[in-house]
């Protein structure tokens, strides 16, 4: 067997794979031989089947499998033992032409899309910002309503407002505004203006007290939503798409009543005991804001860095006509011209990826099993959040956590993120980091300044 690799520019490449006769045709006896013995044909008895019937049978198919997986085997090796960094897979060259019932002798070829060179050197002159952003008094008077809302309950009320709960009975009506005789009527029918989609029909439950009607149309405040409408109707969801208006007779007012701020609500938010006063509550507020606050900063952090880097390296060389051909053969249910459409967004993808990867390579990052459960940790402590279940204990998050690495379609995407947080803590410990305080304001300015 003999291997050649022909390069034809920076980024392209044929590699060659040729085969003799002798390469290949003990394997072939021998797996012809093996079924011999292990398949039964009829008219012989197992294992005494004549050499040539075995041929004449299977020869072409065992010819071609033997040739699959040497040929398979000897693009790996070649590939890895070279250390060719190529992009995509090597693909069949269209020159390639074999006949393996008739040639003895055979010659494969094969594109390769290279990955291009280029260096990349970080140092303290390079300046990339990284900005802090300020927790206002605003923001901790926000999140301590929130948590007072969220551990308060639910009193009756006189007036109603867009976060009251509303019990009451319904009817339907007739387009005139009259009530349908033989329409929809729930005695016992409960409104939750503050889950309502559209605006306009939320606003008709502001300001009522027991005792007044509202007019309104279910089908336009859920969205035509058909789940939320057999609840509100007291409907199968077969029968709930109606449309008419309704009139809603309030019989009961419910408006939120928030949390003292005390020792309970003071556990509830934070876990048992770890504030024992108002100050010491704020004290851990306002480090949860910050906390909160850095993911943001080191979200902007990534958009900044990428940009400084991606300047820095420059348009990279890439092997579009193979890639492009490769992304066809991959997606069969594209086109040549939706391929040449997104193209532009593949290859500022690609380029990105080439350009963390060669950082990972300059500062030897590596992901480590404790690198990705912390990370599953943290998505495991967001999705219980999520529903309301936070503070939980140690051994809950990490039993979670445990089972999300263990799904593949989690693990995944935990260890490539993981990666990626370690690729930009290299670039951040390399880089010169121009720190800035700003407001939320302000922090919010630098995406609209993006978009421009």
């Amino acid at each position: 067997m003999n291997v050649t690799l022909d390069k034809i520019d920076n980024v392209n490449a044929t590699l060659t794979i040729s085969f003799t006769e002798d390469d290949y045709q003990n394997d072939v006896k021998k797996e012809l031989n093996e079924i011999g013995r292990t398949r039964p044909i009829k008219g012989f008895r197992l294992g005494h089947v004549p050499f040539g019937m075995l041929k004449k049978f299977y020869g072409d198919q065992v010819m071609a499998n033997v040739i699959d997986k040497k040929l398979s085997k000897a693009l790996t090796d070649y590939i890895v033992s070279n250390k060719i960094d190529i992009l995509g897979e090597p693909m069949v060259s269209n020159d390639t032409k074999v006949d393996l019932k008739k040639d003895k002798e055979f010659s494969f070829k094969f594109d390769l899309g290279l990955a291009p060179e280029f260096e990349l050197k970080l140092d303290k002159r390079v300046k990339i910002p990284y900005y802090n952003i300020e927790v206002s008094q605003d923001m901790l008077d926000k999140q301590n309503e929130a948590y007072r809302k969220r551990f308060g309950k639910q009193v009756p009320g006189e007036v109603s407002d867009e976060e009251s709960v509303l019990r009451g009975s319904l009817a339907e009506l007739n387009p005139d505004g009259t009530v349908k005789e033989d329409g929809i009527k729930v005695e016992k029918a409960v409104v939750s203006p503050r889950y309502f989609k559209d605006e306009d029909e939320k606003k008709k439950f502001v300001g009522k007290k027991v005792g007044e009607e509202v007019v309104y149309n279910p089908y336009k405040a859920v969205d035509g939503n058909v789940n939320e409408l057999a609840a509100t109707l007291n409907l199968d969801t077969k029968d709930a798409e109606v449309k008419s208006d309704f009139k809603f007779t309030i019989t009961e007012i419910l408006v939120d009543e928030l949390a003292e701020m005390n020792q309970e609500f003071f556990d509830n938010v934070l876990g048992k005991d770890v504030a024992k006063d108002e100050k010491e509550y704020t004290e851990k507020v306002k480090e949860m804001i910050a906390n909160q606050l850095k993911n943001d900063s080191n979200y902007r952090f990534t958009l900044d860095a990428e940009r400084v880097l991606r300047k820095k390296v420059g348009e990279l060389e890439l092997p579009e006509a193979f890639l492009k051909r490769f992304l066809l053969a991959q997606n069969k249910d594209a086109d040549e011209k939706k391929i040449e459409e997104e193209w532009p967004t593949a290859k500022k993808q690609l380029e990105w990826q080439l350009i963390k990867e060669k950082v990972a390579h300059n500062y030897d990052v590596k992901v480590e099993n404790e690198d990705k459960l912390r990370l599953a940790r943290f998505y495991a402590a967001q999705q219980f959040a999520q529903y309301g279940m936070g503070n939980l204990p140690d051994d809950v998050i990490d039993k979670y956590a445990h089972q999300l690495l263990e799904k593949p379609e989690y693990s995944n995407d935990i260890t490539n993120r993981a990666m990626e947080d370690k690729v930009f803590a290299a670039v951040k410990n390399a880089v010169g980091i121009d720190e800035k305080n700003v407001t939320a304001e302000e922090f919010n300015k630098l995406f609209e300044a993006d978009k421009k």
